[in-house]
């Protein structure tokens, strides 16, 4: 199949890796240049990558950024043609996305908001886990596509229920980790060996894939980003945009998001999320590490 990779960020470089190993013809395009993918050509623009793509798929930082990508100068709708599917990986505003697939509608192009979760390991192993809005048709199209990149698809409805599962997943993973990082500050300041408690938090009913993915980065001290800080600050954000659009209170995610507001003027942006762990060592006095750190 023919398809243009737009965005090659932590993500976006290895699905793209993937897709090309699957023998796809791919042409790739990133807003910083010098970042090239092996077994694909590197266009000049969005319009440049789209012009004899099939699938247009997009893997970029926010909103803004999907809008630049699509309807901005040099933008996909330039060489957008009747029958071509676009694919978002991006988290973005379910509201957003909905306008967006209206847009390019009118163009006959279909329309698959196809956030992930998994995080840089599962990008570069092609096990993401895609959770995805649009019409059945459209998306058994990208069925090949989703299996050279991912191990599982969820459909969650129309075009934007995508989206809208990507935040409340994100939502969930925020509140785990934060849990579990208050639980490490607290059993440090108390002398309890972390060392210790980790597998009595798995062995009990507290296990959570959040904390078996991140206690051996946390336990090392190692904050490098698997997923950026301020990604996630910028997926909570989402959340809570949604949420007030409807009318829902979140007081927990409220509280979680102020910590990220610290934590992103403290200069932790660009670390993993794990990071927020640093504020409450700060207030703690303490630190958090485990006997290999």
């Amino acid at each position: 199949m023919r398809v243009a990779f737009l965005g090659l960020g932590i993500m976006g470089r290895a699905m793209a890796s993937n897709l090309a190993k699957a023998g796809n013809e791919v042409a790739v395009w990133n807003r910083t240049p010098g970042k090239d993918v092996e077994g694909a050509r590197s266009a000049a623009s969005p319009a440049d990558a789209t012009r004899e793509a099939e699938v247009i798929w997009m893997c970029v930082s926010d909103t803004k950024a999907v809008e630049s990508v699509l309807f901005g100068p040099q933008g996909v709708h330039e060489s957008l043609k009747q029958g071509m599917t676009i694919a978002d990986s991006s988290t973005i505003s379910p509201s957003a996305t909905r306008q967006f697939a209206e847009r390019v509608r009118a163009q006959g192009v279909q329309y698959v908001d196809a956030p992930m979760t998994g995080s840089k390991a599962a990008a570069e192993s092609g096990t993401l886990i895609f959770m995805v809005g649009g019409d059945e048709s459209s998306i058994e199209k990208l069925k090949p596509l989703f299996a050279a990149m991912g191990k599982k698809i969820f459909r969650m409805g129309e075009t934007g229920k995508g989206q809208a599962a990507k935040l409340v997943m994100n939502l969930q993973i925020a509140l785990i980790y934060e849990g579990f990082a208050e639980a490490l500050t607290l059993a440090t300041k108390l002398g309890v060996d972390v060392e210790a408690l980790v597998p009595l938090i798995q062995a009990s009913m507290v296990h959570s894939g959040v904390v078996e993915y991140k206690a051996p980065f946390v336990l090392r001290r190692d904050f490098s980003p698997n997923f950026p800080l301020r990604l996630m600050h910028k997926d909570l954000k989402l959340a809570l945009d949604a949420a007030k659009e409807l009318r829902v209170r979140l007081p927990g995610l409220e509280t979680v998001e102020e910590i990220y507001d610290v934590a992103a003027e403290d200069g932790q942006g660009d670390l993993d999320y794990a990071a927020t762990l640093t504020l409450l060592e700060k207030w703690a006095g303490v630190e958090v590490k485990g006997v290999s750190a």
